[in-house]
């Protein structure tokens, strides 16, 4: 297996231990958050080689990101610390269905003064996938600038690129300029991993046939829609499925569940599975985070995402 390479902002957390609106909750949990942070993680605890690429404050939440990223056997050498901006964090709200409350702190913080020049720093040396969403560009326009920059980087390296679109709408100017960036991007990407909402507001449709369709004629080599308790819609230029997903035990919220998803993906891909394999390691993860209170406290191990795979059956819809 080749490295993986991520690119993205890991946040300090704060978790609710009580329902409500976040302006009336006495008592959260610490932890650490973010996207890329999350699929890092699973990549890591799946046994793949994983690198994150971004830029921390030199402050107690970079301290205990690189103390996460170490913990969980990810390398480090892809970090930059600033002394003139801070680590982004969050809070998260506690639900018992739906999704949860998030506020963010993350204006001018130090991820979001990563540029093209941090970019040009950087070495493909045996790194076999770059993995970025949507969220990396929508920190600033500067970060914009250097996600375009490291997918043409990355492809004239011979990397293949995977692409979540990980909407989020409140780091835009407007849905427009996050449509069109965010399309662009994908456009890019030989595999991207849409969910059936975020067609509507990139494409204007939920119908995953015509998601895949739109991005397999622009160049992807597959593309994987999530479709919620349905599972997940893979196309390619060979061939297309649904695939069912798995019965949860208990139900907490839906945070991470996409970065499992992805996780999934990912790792089958490089240890050569098939996408049909891949798409169903991915449902699998997707239904183990959204029966865990942390964004990657309960992403998999080899040996229990097998045991859950083992003894759960497929959901029913």
């Amino acid at each position: 297996m080749k490295k993986i390479m991520l690119v993205g902002e890991p946040m300090g957390l704060f978790i609710a231990r009580e329902e409500g609106p976040l302006e009336e909750v006495s008592s959260f949990l610490s932890a650490t958050a973010g996207a890329e942070l999350n699929v890092a993680i699973g990549l890591s605890r799946l046994e793949n080689p994983v690198s994150y690429m971004t830029k921390l404050g030199n402050d107690p939440f970079g301290a205990r990101i690189v103390h996460t990223l170490q913990k969980n056997g990810i390398s480090t050498q892809l970090l930059s610390f600033s002394d003139e901006h801070s680590t982004g964090f969050m809070l998260k709200g506690k639900v018992s269905s739906g999704d949860p409350q998030i506020f963010y702190f993350r204006r001018n913080s130090a991820a979001s003064h990563i540029t093209v020049e941090d970019i040009d720093r950087l070495s493909f040396d045996g790194y076999g996938i770059l993995h970025m969403t949507g969220i990396f560009p929508a920190l600033s326009a500067s970060t914009r600038e250097a996600a375009f920059y490291l997918m043409e980087k990355a492809r004239k390296a011979g990397l293949t690129i995977s692409f979540d679109p990980n909407l989020r709408p409140q780091l835009w100017p407007d849905t427009k300029t996050m449509a069109q960036t965010l399309n662009s991007l994908a456009e890019q990407a030989d595999y991207v991993l849409p969910g059936e909402s975020e067609g509507e507001i990139l494409l204007g449709t939920r119908d995953p046939k015509r998601i895949g369709a739109h991005y397999l004629e622009k160049g992807a080599k597959a593309v994987i829609v999530k479709t919620g308790k349905r599972g997940a819609y893979a196309a390619s230029r060979d061939e297309d499925f649904q695939c069912p997903t798995y019965q949860e035990d208990a139900f907490v919220d839906t945070v991470g569940a996409g970065d499992g998803f992805a996780a999934g993906i990912l790792s089958a891909l490089n240890e050569g599975l098939s996408l049909r394999k891949a798409v169903l390691r991915a449902n699998a993860i997707g239904t183990i985070q959204i029966q865990s209170v942390g964004d990657n406290e309960g992403l998999p191990t080899r040996e229990e995402l097998k045991r859950f795979m083992d003894t759960h059956p497929f959901k029913r819809v």
